[in-house]
């Protein structure tokens, strides 16, 4: 029997390849719009980071992110992203 394929994502923290399932995405929605999706599933342009509080701020210190998205990110945004981190019942 076939192996299902599993899609590989880059974490923009520490630059490592993981599972996609294993990853959070930030999502730049069509309205300009960035928030976490923890469903995969919004519309809009996606940018990986691992369930770590860590890799969120290396990503957040690199500006990994506004480069991801070609934008300017607001520092509440950060903030209400870094909240979002904290509070997810799947945080390691």
């Amino acid at each position: 029997m076939k192996q299902k394929k599993i899609p590989m994502r880059m974490c923009l923290g520490c630059g490592e390849m993981k599972p996609k399932k294993e990853l959070i995405r930030a999502v730049k929605s069509p309205e300009g719009e960035i928030s976490l999706d923890f469903t995969g599933k919004k519309a809009g342009r996606g940018a990986y980071i691992c369930r770590s509080i860590e890799c969120f701020e290396k990503a957040r210190k690199g500006r990994k992110l506004e480069k991801s998205f070609s934008c300017k990110i607001d520092e509440s945004v950060y903030e209400v992203m870094a909240d979002e981190l904290r509070a997810d019942p799947e945080n390691k």
